[in-house]
């Protein structure tokens, strides 16, 4: 049955809000370094790379596909055109690494999903390669727990409009909850619903913002267990 209050839909973020993910790009990154050692100091490489994948974001999207691209396009300009085979293949290898690395839940997911799963109608939105994150969200053994995912190639107002209208009852009954500020909760308020911030220790530099303190629909909770007393609190009103 469902909750008759207003909050009817919540949305979820996948990566780094169910599972790990922004650690292994930063494992990547620092194993991409290494190999340019000879062209530059870690710090340099990595600002190139970040250059690059600003760069080609509208082209590439988001994921690792993306990600891999970037690095090669970043060895290409740092050695001058020069960089060996043996290097391209490498980082074909690391990214071919991320794209089958194990699928790591975080702390308290399944529980509150679980929690949620019934009363509420629970979208996975999540922005991305579509075979990868698919990937992610079979190893997870979350899938069963969805009323429906939405693989999307950018996060914003328009996106959860959409969204939140097909599978709900509208964006101002709705709650986006994820650990971007900018793809998650701020979008999601801009539609008019409820954005919750789950902070992670990693993020990506490109997805900062500042938070909306302001927003009355803002709200941040340290780990996703609090999220069902948090929904319940909004539900009474409260």
């Amino acid at each position: 049955m469902r909750n008759n209050n207003e909050l009817t839909t919540i949305g979820f973020d996948a990566d780094d809000t169910l599972w790990q993910n922004e650690q292994f790009f930063r494992m990547t990154e620092k194993r991409f370094a290494t190999m340019l050692a000879d062209h530059g100091e870690e710090k340099q490489i990595s600002a190139r790379l970040l250059e690059a994948e600003r760069r080609n974001l509208a082209v590439y999207g988001f994921g690792i596909k993306g990600f891999t691209l970037s690095m090669i396009e970043t060895a290409i300009e740092v050695t001058d055109g020069r960089v060996p085979a043996s290097v391209i293949a490498e980082i074909l290898e690391a990214g071919r690494e991320m794209l089958s690395h194990p699928i790591e839940v975080l702390p308290h997911v399944r529980d509150t999903v679980e929690k949620l799963a019934g009363a509420y109608r629970l979208v996975l939105i999540t922005k991305g390669d579509l075979f990868d994150q698919e990937r992610k969200l079979a190893g997870s053994d979350l899938g069963d727990l969805f009323d429906a995912v939405e693989i999307v190639s950018d996060k914003n107002a328009a996106t959860y409009s959409r969204l939140f209208s097909r599978h709900g009852d509208g964006p101002a009954k709705s709650m986006m909850v994820g650990n971007s500020l900018k793809s998650d909760v701020v979008p999601a308020i801009e539609a008019g619903g409820w954005g919750v911030h789950v902070p992670h220790e990693l993020t990506w530099v490109l997805e900062h913002v500042e938070a909306p303190l302001a927003e009355p629909r803002f709200r941040q909770i340290s780990n996703l267990g609090q999220l069902p007393e948090l929904v319940q609190t909004i539900a009474r009103g409260s």
